[in-house]
């Protein structure tokens, strides 16, 4: 073994990693990349298929960014946010609050006008919580507020993001830690008990059967709570695709009917972009309605309220995905992508409104009493800046469009595989989930590893990414030419044919 891998193997705890496991063979010790190409200790090299677990945009080694990291370190690499400013954080902000209102997103929502910095997704998360919970306070909303999330909710690993989390295998094991959080049905199409549609050979929001029975009940959650007199302070979500739940798309039009719901009951919205931020989802916009079919596929029992999202006001296309619909929330997430994969930073944005709520007199204690050593750090923000000059280039939009529609080409190539029951592709993120058999929708024991093992058949030729239980995730860098995806879905599908061909 390696020297690399016996240092890991000794002193490294890894993240969401059985260890015991992990120790039993030589880990794969990544040392050098660029572009979409990963390079081992050993000379192997590797595609990185998901973005180095959902971060890197642009591709490793980019010249711009390596040059905006550079010229930041020639002046300073970290200025204390407490009672000090610094060029590139103030700078950022500026170009985060301009992006949150491109796509006529003033007109259908309030505005965001203020940005509060941390490290990273949970962190962005525990602040949007904190505000949430201090402002409902504040106003006298209410005395105790509670908060709304989805089944399958994964918010981060802070105590707090924790509390907005319901996937019962993470987050069980603390929930004397928690305080309590409600869970509504979330649009997951594929195993809807309401989908009436017998398995076919596409993405299940396309030959779904039901009458939004998954709205309703967000309705009736709602309206359950604002009746025992303590309505939501807020309704937490990640828009068009929930990512660690697994890969799980909403519908078009249920984040907009789902957000009107919330806000018509006066909770806050809370959008945790941290995934799905920064042209992940795609360029256009995603309508807001879809038309009933004339068997009843699609149909609903109410109308979605259609988006007033106006034509792209930036050259580079949206980047939130939450103005697919147009959709605004009071306080949104971002990290992950904000500074393409380079260095850890997370952005909360909010309202004038939220920001009042903690304006008063130094007597009146009504400060913010929260941050992190490394907020708004120099660096980090030079980098994020040099990434949203490429998002928002000429040529970025028509080519994150281009790789998008190369991806579902290849994807369609999957389901001749008896073991892939759905693929679901929201933009540059797809989830591929692993079934028994896709007519019946059976899925593997988690303890048999179906998706692991197909990862790790997948490693061996050559292409690193990381399932979530039966799910296989493929989220490839922006730069990711069309060969380099064909031989990523290639190496997906002959890794299930390889390891699950014989019904395992």
């Amino acid at each position: 073994m390696m020297d690399l891998a016996r240092l890991d193997r000794e002193y490294v705890w890894h993240p969401f990693t059985q260890m015991r496991e992990w120790m039993g063979r030589e880990p794969i010790v990544i040392v050098s990349g660029r572009g979409a190409r990963l390079r081992d200790a050993r000379g192997r090299e590797y595609l990185d298929a998901n973005a180095s677990i959902w971060t890197n945009l642009h591709g490793h080694r980019h010249p711009a960014l390596d040059r905006a990291v550079q010229r930041q370190l020639g002046k300073i690499a970290h200025v204390s946010a407490l009672g000090l400013a610094n060029e590139p954080a103030s700078r950022l902000a500026e170009r985060l609050v301009r992006m949150a209102h491109e796509h006529g997103a003033t007109e259908i929502g309030p505005e965001l006008g203020r940005v509060f910095y941390s490290d990273d997704g949970s962190t962005a998360l525990e602040v949007a919580l904190k505000l949430a919970y201090e402002v409902a306070r504040r106003t006298g909303r209410s005395p105790r507020p509670r908060f709304l999330s989805l089944q399958g909710a994964y918010h981060g690993d802070t105590v707090g993001a924790v509390s907005l989390g319901h996937i019962d295998l993470f987050h069980r094991a603390y929930r004397g830690l928690l305080f309590r959080s409600d869970a509504v049905m979330a649009p997951y199409c594929y195993r809807c008990p309401y989908n009436r549609a017998k398995p076919e050979r596409m993405d299940a929001r396309e030959y779904r059967r039901c009458a939004w029975e998954c709205l309703g009940q967000v309705e009736r959650q709602l309206t359950r709570q604002r009746r025992k007199g303590h309505p939501y302070a807020a309704f937490v979500f990640e828009p068009l695709i929930q990512g660690a739940a697994g890969m799980i798309p909403q519908p078009p039009g249920w984040l907009r009917q789902a957000t009107d719901l919330a806000r018509s009951h006066g909770a806050l919205l809370i959008a945790d972009e941290v995934m799905t931020g920064f042209g992940r989802t795609g360029c256009g916009n995603q309508g807001a309605t879809e038309p009933a079919l004339a068997d009843g596929r699609g149909q609903r029992g109410r109308e979605a309220s259609p988006a007033t999202v106006s034509p792209q006001t930036a050259v580079g296309g949206r980047l939130l995905a939450c103005q697919a619909e147009g959709v605004q929330p009071d306080l949104l997430c971002l990290a992950k992508g904000l500074t393409g994969g380079y260095l850890p930073l997370a952005a909360t944005l909010t309202t004038p409104e939220v920001f009042g709520a903690f304006l008063g007199d130094y007597s009146e204690f009504k400060t913010f009493f929260h941050g992190h050593s490394y907020t708004a750090n120099p660096l980090g923000a030079s980098v994020a800046l040099a990434s949203l000059d490429l998002l928002e280039s000429a040529g970025s939009c028509r080519a994150r469009t281009r790789l998008e529609a190369v991806l579902r080409q290849e994807l369609r190539t999957l389901w001749t595989l008896p073991q892939v029951g759905d693929v679901r592709q929201v933009g540059l993120v797809t989830g591929i989930e692993l079934v028994r058999d896709w007519r019946t929708r059976e899925p593997f024991p988690l303890e048999l590893r179906a998706g692991t093992r197909v990862c790790e058949a997948m490693a061996r030729r050559g292409v690193l990414t990381r399932p979530i239980g039966n799910v296989v995730v493929l989220m490839p860098p922006y730069c990711m030419t069309t060969n380099e995806v064909r031989r990523m879905v290639a190496a997906l599908r002959q890794a299930v044919r390889s390891t699950l061909g014989r019904r395992a």
